[in-house]
């Protein structure tokens, strides 16, 4: 029989309320209030498990690149060559962007834009990094393997973020003429061709 950890469920559920209301609302137009209400909780309970909003802000955070970090890392798991693993990536990004859209939003409204309240226990790419090391891990093995050429982290992080995070802005100004996940060869196959080898 497995063991409920009630506290840990409670945590869970205050990160999945704040991370809809912050995605919806942006990170200065919600409140812990606003986050009790919704949890049919007190505020003072709140404050039990997350002394501020800014230390919730990085929990979320770290909580949406670790779970898109352990998805990433099944795809790195995978005996599958660069290329198949680029289009696992993808689908992965563009399934999440529609399924949970509010994970992605979180990323682009609160955190890039609010980078003050990262700043003290973030710093760099600490909160990130449940993500950044699966990405970082692919691009080692795919450039051992010699399948991707051998280039600055960066600069290929910024090429294959640039085309995911550009579509999803897309998909939430209601722009593309698609579903999303459509457009996941096209641009799985553009991302490979600039980094191939």
């Amino acid at each position: 029989m497995k063991i409920v950890d009630k506290k840990a469920l409670k945590r869970e559920s205050i990160i999945q309320a704040a991370l809809q209301l912050f995605s919806i609302n942006g990170f200065h137009k919600t409140t812990i209030p606003d986050i009790a209400k919704k949890l049919h909780m007190s505020v003072g309970n709140v404050y039990n498990y997350f002394s501020s909003k800014d230390l919730l802000a990085q929990a979320i955070i770290k909580y949406t690149s670790q779970a898109l970090g352990e998805k990433i890392h099944t795809v790195n798991m995978m005996d599958v060559s660069a290329e198949e693993k680029i289009a696992k990536i993808v689908d992965i990004y563009f399934t999440m962007a529609r399924d949970k859209p509010e994970m992605i939003e979180y990323f682009l409204r609160v955190y890039l834009a609010n980078r003050e309240v990262f700043g003290e226990g973030c710093e760099g790419m600490v909160c990130v990094s449940g993500f950044i090391t699966e990405i970082m891990i692919f691009f080692d093995e795919s450039v051992s393997s010699g399948e991707l050429r051998n280039q600055d982290f960066f600069s290929a992080f910024g090429l294959f973020m640039g085309y995911l995070g550009g579509m999803v802005f897309l998909k939430g100004e209601d722009i593309l003429p698609k579903a999303i996940e459509e457009y996941t060869d096209d641009i799985s196959r553009n991302i490979y061709n600039a980094l191939k080898a």
